[in-house]
């Protein structure tokens, strides 16, 4: 099992620790994840940490695919994968309707169509055997709408890549689970349970659907929030914020892809009382509202000795990189200590 640092995304101001980044690299780490969601992008932050570091894998964990089209997408995925000699990865999602509406004013649309034409083009842009050309429902390359002029045409990407740039892809929900497993080299979940066993039956029919060169090639590499501490409790209370945020806030009642998981764990009672105190404006206790068996199902906080027994549940459940969310130097290290020896 690889371990990757996961960084995440800023909060009001740039958090970014060059010093945990190059201790990751000299640790084992072997690869480094940023994220985006409405503040700081993900590409400005891996190309400044590609810049500082030389053998450590670039994670883009993800680049919002309501905010670029499939084209820039391919064009800053070449760039940043020709820069750092070959060190790109390249994770997409469609984050949620809220954010792709109501920040990038993109229909969320349907998105099982939607993500297998994305990565479709990406892949035809990257691959280079001719000029682009697309007739999709989501996507029409070149563009032949009403009001079109009239004037485009098929273009091939001018960098020619010297590099092999995988293609993650973050998914929670069955079919989007079983897209995963047809179409992507790699499967970015968060808030994975390495006990539950409902993603067995989509990843097995997303490999019977994909081409036989990708079939049963996945890699699997879910981001676990993680803090080490001597005091359980106080490592289970620093899992919990994020938890409410995102089973609680991140969405609309009935259109919460983050509570649907929590409820398919088993946790429906707790994701739906989280929810109504989050969405009723009572954040704190809907912080508080999170049960420990949530905490322990889907993070690793505790001791050294509870994390070590954790780790090996994440890797007998067919984890391959284990992507560490934690700013936290001495989890960093705790954690590359017990995996890598």
């Amino acid at each position: 099992m690889e371990l990757g640092l996961n960084l995440g995304y800023w909060g009001r101001r740039p958090a970014l620790d060059m010093e945990l980044v190059k201790a990751a690299e000299a640790n084992g780490y072997s690869t480094v994840w940023a994220a985006e969601s409405w503040g700081s992008d993900v590409v400005t932050v891996l190309a400044w940490i590609g810049a500082q570091t030389s053998t450590i894998k670039l994670g883009a964990g993800i680049m919002q695919m309501p905010a670029r089209s499939p084209a820039m997408t391919a064009m800053t995925a070449v760039t940043l994968s020709e820069l750092s000699g070959g060190r790109f990865l390249l994770g997409l999602g469609l984050s949620g309707p809220q954010v792709a509406e109501g920040w990038h004013g993109e229909a969320y649309g349907k998105p099982l169509g939607k993500t297998r034409e994305y990565v479709s083009i990406v892949r035809q842009i990257i691959a280079r055997e001719g000029p682009l050309a697309h007739e999709g429902v989501h996507y029409q390359i070149p563009y032949r709408g009403d009001d079109a002029t009239g004037l485009g045409i098929p273009l091939k990407l001018i960098t020619h890549p010297t590099h092999e740039i995988p293609i993650f892809l973050a998914s929670i929900g069955p079919k989007n689970v079983a897209l995963t497993a047809e179409i992507g080299d790699g499967w970015l979940p968060i808030f994975y349970s390495p006990e539950y066993t409902g993603f067995r039956e989509a990843l097995d029919k997303g490999h019977a659907a994909a081409d036989p060169v990708r079939r049963d090639k996945l890699i699997v590499a879910p981001a676990v929030q993680a803090a080490v501490n001597e005091d359980i409790s106080a490592a289970r209370n620093a899992m919990r914020p994020s938890l409410a945020l995102y089973i609680g806030g991140m969405g609309a009642k009935g259109k919460n892809f983050y509570n649907d998981l929590a409820c398919r764990y088993g946790f429906e009672e707790a994701a739906t009382e989280i929810q109504d105190l989050y969405l009723g404006g009572n954040q704190m206790a809907a912080v508080a509202a999170v049960p420990d068996a949530l905490v322990d199902a889907v993070c690793l906080a505790g001791p050294r000795g509870h994390i070590a027994e954790r780790l090996a549940a994440w890797e007998e459940s067919g984890v391959d990189m284990l992507n560490v969310s934690s700013t936290d130097m001495n989890t960093v290290m705790t954690i590359a200590e017990l995996v890598n020896g």
